[in-house]
């Protein structure tokens, strides 16, 4: 199990199962949403479905548009998303700090990855693949069904900020147009 799961990040240094890290995870309630539900147990649990790897300063760890059927936990470290425009010219979109989560859509939906991570300093991750998440469902159900609630409530939390960014730049633009042509009267 441990060399499949090493093979999904073959560019990363492989540190082991995510056991280690659980009492550091379980620390970073306050900052994880990931964890906000969830006691020691439960996540020294959730560790043994994990695999964790360490990022260098600069690497990528995930490029836009590849395949991609897991998600990441921050434990130690900062990684930069970047998105292409239209003019394939990278734009930095968000960073992510400890205890935050990046990947999730990908190991939901199969879809390709939205954007491009980079460590931007060294980075351990704890990574949780969609075959995991399967087998914790049909052996702990209690633990994946808190598992996918957390899941679902931190893409709701998000589609609901994007949702408001959104808004907020559609009324600047409106804003910018009324400047540029005068009131628009429909």
């Amino acid at each position: 199990m441990e060399l499949i799961e090493s093979q999904r990040l073959p560019q990363l240094e492989h540190v082991g199962d995510a056991t280690q890290f659980a009492t550091r995870m379980h620390a970073m309630i306050g900052q994880a949403p990931m964890f906000e539900q969830f006691n020691l147990a439960e996540i020294r649990l959730m560790g043994h479905f994990m695999q964790v790897h360490r990022a260098q300063a600069g690497q990528e760890i995930i490029r836009e548009g590849e395949a991609g059927d897991f998600m990441m936990i921050v434990i130690e470290g900062r990684i930069e998303v970047f998105k292409q425009d239209r003019w394939n010219v990278p734009r930095l979109i968000a960073v992510i700090d400890e205890g935050k989560t990046l990947g999730e859509m990908s190991m939901i939906d199969g879809e390709p990855r939205f954007a491009t991570c980079v460590a931007v300093e060294p980075t351990l991750i704890a990574v949780l693949s969609a075959d995991h998440l399967a087998r914790i469902i049909l052996e702990q159900p209690i633990l994946g069904a808190k598992i996918l609630m957390q899941l679902a409530l931190m893409l709701s939390q998000r589609l609901r900020q994007t949702s408001s960014r959104l808004v907020e730049y559609l009324d600047k633009q409106r804003e910018l147009n009324e400047q540029i042509q005068g009131p628009n009267f429909v």
